[in-house]
């Protein structure tokens, strides 16, 4: 069962939900700045951070029918709406910019919900999942959205956008810091420190994927898929390291 949308706004709302919307923000900028002239699409709980989108032409909060609609955004035309994740009620290629947001760990089906999110997205669109981490403490907190549901690996959302004709291009973690009010003070200090000591002890992971553009001949003779050139990310190609969300070179 989907938390609600009235327990999402309290969460960021308080101290460790304001902490989690600024750190997952900054990965966000990172990848793909103010958005401009893109469609986006927010699915799942993603309008914290769709404000940010501010050079976007359009942009849309699509919140599943059992977690709730809140009124986005709190000025002009209202810009979200109820949908079944099953079955999107947008034009395929509708989206340049899909971002999944609370939107995956709690799905009944997560390889439909990227079916249709998929669908939606242009040729050369780009998709950023970002779940809880499996490894991290914040998936053990029911305190937070991120404790409820399927947490993820790395791995697992590679497999996840691969299975969907998705090529991962770039990945991040964030949110070392655990979700107990005394230690979120510490929060930068451990931003810094965990992704070079305690890799596995991040909360949240953030993937972005691309269509498969074409395949190559290895030499081999089999058949190997090639990312989708991205110019923000430099995506490498698969099977070879992929540059995290804030631009670090990393193996896979």
């Amino acid at each position: 069962m989907r938390r609600s949308i009235e327990e999402l706004r309290i969460f960021y709302g308080e101290p460790a939900g304001a902490l989690a919307r600024r750190l997952l923000a900054r990965r966000l900028e990172d990848a793909w700045g103010e958005a401009a002239s893109c469609d986006v699409l927010g699915l799942g709980y993603a309008t914290p951070w769709l404000d940010a989108f501010v050079g976007a032409r359009r942009v849309v909060a699509a919140m599943p029918g059992g977690q709730g609609v809140e009124p986005w955004p709190s000025v002009g035309k209202n810009r979200t709406l109820l949908v079944d994740d099953r079955r999107l009620p947008f034009p395929a290629g509708a989206f340049d910019r899909v971002l999944l947001v609370h939107a995956l760990e709690e799905a009944d089906d997560a390889r439909a919900l990227m079916l249709e999110a998929v669908r939606a997205m242009a040729p050369a669109g780009r998709i950023i999942l970002i779940a809880a981490a499996r490894g991290g403490l914040w998936a053990r907190a029911e305190s937070t959205p991120f404790g409820h549901g399927r947490p993820f690996t790395r791995r697992q959302l590679e497999r996840l956008v691969r299975d969907v004709g998705l090529e991962p291009t770039a990945w991040s973690q964030t949110l070392y810091v655990p979700p107990w009010p005394p230690l979120l003070p510490l929060a930068e200090g451990l931003e810094q420190v965990g992704k070079r000591v305690l890799p596995g002890a991040a909360g949240v992971i953030l993937l972005e994927a691309t269509r498969q553009a074409y395949a190559r001949i290895r030499p081999g003779g089999a058949n190997a898929p090639v990312a989708a050139l991205s110019p923000a990310l430099n995506p490498q190609a698969a099977g070879r390291s992929h540059r995290d969300l804030a631009g670090n070179s990393e193996a896979p």
